[in-house]
């Protein structure tokens, strides 16, 4: 086996991580809203997309980790850097869409701290 036809295995097989990581936890979530829904808790749907939004990220993030190692660990051209940097661009974009629809705030915000609770004296 060659060098490249190595880069090239390891590149699909991440490319196999990324996509099952986004089916499981397309399933993991679509579990967790049936049994919230059967107990009748409250923001099942809400739960629903965290989940699933935290299942696409993790996958774009090892899609992404696959294009640059099929990019840059063989011969790198002009044209293939132009297509993993257009790649890139758009799933990081779609990244930090979902960090939003998650989360509430961009990436790069604070989470809000929570105010204390005044003790209570008995």
């Amino acid at each position: 086996m060659t060098f490249d036809e190595f880069i090239a295995r390891t590149g699909q097989a991440i490319d196999c991580v990324g996509v099952a990581a986004i089916v499981m936890g397309a399933l993991v979530a679509l579990g967790v809203a049936a049994v919230r829904f059967r107990r009748h808790e409250p923001n099942v749907y809400s739960v629903f997309r965290q989940w699933l939004g935290r299942s696409i990220l993790l996958g774009l993030e090892l899609l992404v980790a696959a294009d640059i190692i099929r990019t840059v660990a063989t011969r790198p051209t002009m044209g293939g850097v132009a297509i993993l940097a257009g790649i890139v661009l758009i799933r990081t974009f779609l990244s930090f869409s979902l960090e939003l629809e998650i989360s509430g705030r961009w990436p790069w915000q604070k989470a809000p701290t929570p105010t204390p609770r005044p003790r209570t004296t008995a």
